[in-house]
């Protein structure tokens, strides 16, 4: 039995569907940060190049599943994220969050919404840090949708110019993902291996 999590086959059995849920999920619901975000993008646009399915509709289904989901991900911080981080002694639920939220936005302002989108996990819960930490919503949805763009454009399309330029694409699919995996782990890796040579 297939991997139902592999990003061809989200695109190939549940077609834009399967997009939509995955890429929502993963960009705002707590649950959904091991989603394959950047790597079902680049590979749904990488068998559009195939015509499995088209670039436009992907693009739009791509950009307002990103934009929903923050945007979910956001009320869900607004709404219940009181309750959620109320436990002193957890590593990512206490109420020490959501005082940093609030100096991390302070500090970096609403664009760190658009650098966020491009890190794994990281864009899963930066939203709902921003509705934690009260940031208005008007500018919140600005730097969202700008961000959901940026994303939801770009990596379908370097998919699909790729499927288009490189003969029998499909055959390096894999190590193409492995490649997306590795770029957009990288932003999160670097940091932390800079902290642990000065300990």
């Amino acid at each position: 039995m297939h991997n139902i999590l592999s990003p061809s086959h989200l695109v190939k059995d549940f077609g834009y569907l399967g997009v939509f849920i995955a890429l929502f999920l993963e960009s705002g619901v707590i649950f959904g940060f091991f989603l394959p975000g950047d790597s079902l993008l680049f590979t749904a646009g990488l068998l559009a190049s195939q015509h499995y399915m088209n670039i436009v509709s992907l693009i739009i289904v791509s950009v307002m599943a990103a934009i929903l989901g923050n945007s979910a991900g956001y009320y869900t911080g607004k709404v219940f994220g009181a309750a959620l981080f109320n436990k002193p002694k957890s590593l990512w639920f206490s109420p020490k969050r959501v005082a940093e939220a609030h100096v991390f936005f302070e500090k970096e302002g609403p664009q760190s919404l658009v650098l966020a989108r491009f890190i794994p996990a990281v864009r899963t819960f930066v939203p709902i840090v921003a509705g934690i930490g009260k940031m208005p919503y008007r500018s919140f949805l600005t730097f969202n949708a700008l961000g959901g763009l940026l994303w939801g454009i770009a990596l379908p399309l370097l998919g699909y110019t790729l499927g288009k330029t490189v003969p029998n694409i499909d055959k390096y699919l894999l190590p193409a993902v492995f490649v997306i995996i590795v770029a957009s782990a990288l932003p999160v890796v670097l940091p932390y291996l800079k902290k642990r040579r000065k300990i």
